[in-house]
């Protein structure tokens, strides 16, 4: 299957392909899905993972091709393995997790990934994200074990125009400690509104004075990433090497 022009963009970007093999699949609950790949040398290309690493991945939708970012679980250099996690609804990507096997390949593009945690390292974390970012909140966790952490964690009740139609009815698959760990679940309203008043609700209180020991990572739909971030860095004075944003998917 051929990429498009989104696959003729990324590579004038230095996008670079590469062919996963599935090894597994595991339901992790009733609404996520991890399938476990080979990575055809992507780890030893780029030297490694880091926290929230992502690739592109490549399904065919009505004799055309379609894209969609994933982050890398578990991934695992000496051996070019790692999982992706699916969160299932209606949808191409699901449709495909839901019966990937052993052997199957799929197309994958890297670009656009790079990420660093700020120096010194946070003493704080303060994490939104929804079902789609999940697996790259997670990363974060793993990546800065006994930092306390405060995680506000959207559920979709409405179908947005990209990415997870829905939250996942079961429990979600965090990786939590209890002893560090604070999750608000925030059901989705108003186009995303509810959350940012939520946020804007505990978060001065939680920052306090200083904000200078605390990490701030956004991940939602566009728009909310977006008003959130400019809300830490410009009333909140966060400083903005401790604020890091990416818009997941864009509401309809």
């Amino acid at each position: 299957m051929g990429h498009g022009w989104e696959g003729v963009v990324l590579k004038l970007f230095r996008g670079r392909d590469f062919t996963f093999t599935v090894t597994g699949a595991e339901q992790v609950t009733e609404d996520f899905r991890r399938v476990t790949v080979t990575d055809d040398g992507l780890l030893a290309a780029t030297g490694g993972a880091h926290p929230t690493m992502w690739v592109r991945l490549w399904f065919e939708r009505d004799g055309k091709p379609h894209q969609r970012g994933y982050t890398l679980v578990d991934p695992d250099p000496d051996t070019g393995t790692f999982a992706l996690e699916f969160a299932l609804h209606d949808g191409t990507a699901s449709d495909w997790a839901r019966t990937a096997r052993p052997g199957d390949t799929i197309d994958a593009t890297l670009q656009g990934t790079r990420f660093t945690l700020p120096e010194p390292r946070p003493a704080r974390l303060f994490l939104v994200g929804d079902a789609a970012s999940l697996p790259a909140v997670n990363s974060l966790l793993d990546a800065l074990p006994g930092t306390p952490a405060t995680i506000w964690y959207e559920t979709a009740d409405a179908a947005p125009a990209s990415g997870p139609s829905h939250a996942p009815d079961g429990k979600p698959p965090f990786r939590l400690d209890a002893d560090h760990h604070t999750l608000h679940t925030v059901p989705r309203r108003d186009a995303g509104a509810h959350l940012v008043s939520e946020v804007k609700a505990a978060l001065p209180g939680l920052l306090g004075e200083d904000a200078s020991d605390a990490y701030v990572w956004i991940a939602c739909d566009t728009a909310t990433t977006r008003t959130l971030a400019s809300y830490a860095r410009k009333e909140l004075a966060v400083p903005k090497e401790r604020v890091n944003a990416l818009g997941y998917w864009r509401a309809g």
